[in-house]
């Protein structure tokens, strides 16, 4: 992996608070991320599934980590079964994890091999009554392939039907949406890293460049920073492109006047970063510009102060929607009868700013949060409003990650990234 060993504390701290969650006489298993095969003897590159990363450090395919913390047998209370390594796989490869890297990175003291598994499981499993399995329950989870837990649920119940069944996902929904420290550190460093690349692109933009070459650029410093690159796909929206909420072709040319709408993030260690800026490809931008730039950024820097402990999600973005209608009044998009005619469900507002405002980010870009419990400290925000004029020939967004307090403010882990009028168009004219 390119990013720095991380502290196993904060996995073994994982553990601990996910198994004071489970039932009594209870175990649970994750499985990692399948590796995908293109074609021929081609795969995509392997992304760990992020829970159980989050619960072990493990970073590598085949690895099944299974929690049991009322078994008889103490050794078998937290117990990792990884692929055996050898010399072959090392040359062929790169090392995997073997017992000893296994602990270092995890905590973990009981590793077997996969070949061992059904002989140990069976063991185990004689010894509980209910066991945890991982689903994908993530509110926009869209999941149209089987995963390897998907899999290994099938078999199990099938191996033994006569187990009570729980599911994981609510603990860690809980778990996961509360960073530690340590996560925090992280996530710091991907929106470090991002900076890096914005500022990089800020000094790199003129009129003749294309989108696409922005996004190497982008590619170019996470990649010198110890980032595998983006946290997602990448938009690099010029002129009117902008206006397409998830634009990722970016192969259009950038024209002097236009505006470049840039919605992108480094990860680092699996961690997210969400930044949306957006900036002229002349360097300056046009009055009529710059009134709606600054509109988006003062609903941006007075929806970011509603984050706090308590605030609950749907009401924190019907107070945002207000803000945005002050606006767009203001900005003379709309008008008082727009308004006051307004379809309750559909407000005003929303034909100029159609998507939601906030939404977790961590591991996942779109992280484990439960929407309808209140904000509390540690969780993890984007603060992302936009105004989309299609008639004009431009979008804005401008976004932020920002953590939760339990007092005051939220604090920005983008705070370093330009984002006033003034210091873009100064940096992109130096």
């Amino acid at each position: 992996m390119k990013y720095d060993k991380i502290d196993k504390q904060l996995f073994i701290k994982n553990r601990k608070n996910f198994m004071a969650q489970m039932k009594p006489n209870s175990l649970a298993i994750f499985n990692s991320n399948d590796i995908f095969s293109t074609g021929a003897d081609s795969t995509l590159p392997f992304t760990q599934n992020r829970d159980i990363f989050y619960l072990s450090g493990v970073d590598q395919d085949a690895s099944v980590l299974v929690l049991f913390p009322d078994a008889p047998k103490e050794k078998h209370r937290e117990i990792l079964f990884l692929t055996e390594t050898n010399a072959h796989i090392a040359v062929w490869e790169g090392e995997k994890l073997d017992k000893d890297k296994a602990f270092e990175t995890s905590g973990i003291k009981t590793v077997y091999w996969l070949k061992d598994m059904d002989k140990v499981l069976f063991e185990v499993m004689t010894q509980c009554d209910t066991v945890y399995l991982n689903t994908n329950e993530h509110y926009r989870a869209n999941v149209e392939m089987e995963t390897r837990d998907a899999r290994f649920a099938k078999w199990l119940k099938d191996r033994y039907p006569a187990h009570s069944v729980a599911k994981s996902n609510p603990i860690l929904q809980r778990l996961r949406a509360v960073k530690d420290p340590i996560e925090l550190e992280l996530m710091q460093t991907a929106c470090d890293i991002t900076e890096k690349g914005f500022r990089r692109i800020l000094e790199f933009t003129k009129p003749g460049v294309w989108e696409y070459n922005l996004e190497a650029e982008f590619m170019h410093e996470f990649l010198n920073n110890r980032s595998k690159g983006f946290a997602y796909t990448p938009i690099i929206a010029s002129g009117n492109n902008a206006n397409v909420l998830h634009y990722i072709e970016n192969n259009q040319q950038c024209k002097a006047g236009d505006l470049i709408l840039i919605d992108a993030g480094a990860e680092y260690a699996n961690y997210s970063s969400d930044m949306s800026r957006t900036i002229p490809v002349s360097g300056k931008f046009t009055d009529r510009q710059k009134d709606v730039y600054n509109a988006v950024n003062r609903v941006k820097n007075e929806a970011t102060k509603m984050l706090v402990p308590g605030t609950l999600w749907e009401e924190y973005h019907v107070e945002v929607g207000k803000l945005m209608t002050s606006e767009l009044l203001g900005l003379g998009l709309l008008d008082k009868a727009d308004v006051q005619n307004e379809n309750p469900d559909w407000p005003a507002y929303k034909k100029y700013f159609m998507h939601g405002t906030s939404h977790h980010i961590g591991l996942d870009t779109h992280d484990y949060g439960l929407l309808h419990e209140p904000m509390q400290a540690n969780n993890v925000f984007t603060v992302e409003p936009g105004i989309y004029l299609p008639d004009e020939g431009f979008g804005i967004r401008l976004e932020d990650d920002v953590v939760i307090q339990d007092n005051g403010e939220p604090f920005n882990l983008m705070r370093n990234i330009p984002i006033e009028v003034e210091e873009i168009e100064e940096i992109m004219n130096s």
